[in-house]
């Protein structure tokens, strides 16, 4: 098995909805605002070379879209998912699945591509795969969540019978929901965020490392309180975020941050504060060890 970050660039979100209740003045030491209170955020992918299947989780946000979106944005340092594979020797051709952790336009974006004014699948032999309920949400979004689903992102992946839905049983007990996907691959299943979110955990030579979507966007976000405004059930995402660090803690899992701007791995310890990071790392170095 081989693991690669993907590095799609950079974009900008407003630092008091990235923080939810933490004050500007303790937030802004972990991830400085411009003077529109917007933070640099990373849009990092993950390519799993396992066999013959070549897994891409996530996609960032694409380039399809028009002047004015990205003006909401500020994308920068913008490197396509064809460029950043290709820098591995890898065409979109040779992927053979596409995992979304989620639907946001900055997870799911760079999966469709616009050719000749025509949206189309960027791998066009791979499997998408999505879990159920969010399927579910994207196309029937609640007011508060729609802009965050565009159906030029999703819908295309259906009409080119490249998706595959990832059915959840019924939840039971209190701890974090896993399911099977592959040999190596289970998922979390978390619903703070957004219903039906999926957090893939890989077993890279029997260690596990788990690539952490929109539960923990970054290492500042660790700390229990640290919950996004742009969550669903806020309380729910505590829960999630308590149960998970626990377990994440008992089983020395490390941590993949999909928009930490600075770091992309971590382990944990406690503290006399609770858990925090321990040592952050690059995956690279990581798999090293």
């Amino acid at each position: 098995m081989q693991l690669h970050s993907i590095e799609t660039g950079n974009f900008k979100l407003d630092g008091g909805a990235m923080f939810g209740v933490v004050p500007k003045s303790i937030w802004n030491k972990l991830n400085p605002a411009d003077e529109n209170n917007l933070c640099t955020w990373a849009l990092r992918c993950l390519l799993i070379i396992d066999g013959d299947r070549k897994i891409l989780i996530d996609t960032g946000m694409g380039n399809k879209q028009d002047e004015k979106f990205f003006g909401h944005y500020q994308p920068s340092n913008t490197v396509s998912l064809n460029d950043a594979l290709g820098e591995l020797n890898v065409q979109a051709i040779d992927i053979t699945d596409v995992l979304l952790t989620h639907l946001h336009f900055d997870h799911v974006g760079g999966a469709i591509e616009n050719k000749n004014g025509t949206p189309q699948p960027v791998f066009p032999n791979a499997t998408y795969w999505v879990s159920e309920p969010q399927w579910e949400l994207a196309l029937n979004p609640n007011k508060r969540e729609k802009a965050s689903f565009l159906k030029e992102n999703i819908l295309p992946i259906k009409e080119f019978g490249k998706l595959k839905l990832i059915s959840i049983p019924p939840y039971q007990g209190n701890s974090l929901q896993e399911i099977h996907f592959s040999e190596n691959i289970s998922c979390f299943v978390v619903n703070g965020h957004t219903q039906g979110m999926l957090l893939p955990k890989i077993m890279f030579h029997g260690k596990p490392l788990v690539y952490m979507a929109d539960l923990l966007p970054s290492v500042g976000h660790i700390p229990l309180p640290y919950v996004m405004g742009y969550d669903m059930q806020p309380l729910l995402t505590l829960n999630e975020k308590e149960y998970f660090l626990q377990e994440a803690l008992q089983k020395d899992y490390t941590l993949f941050f999909e928009h930490d701007p600075f770091n992309q791995c971590c382990n944990l310890h406690t503290t006399e504060k609770g858990i925090r990071a321990n040592k952050v790392f690059c995956l690279s170095d990581w798999q090293s060890l």
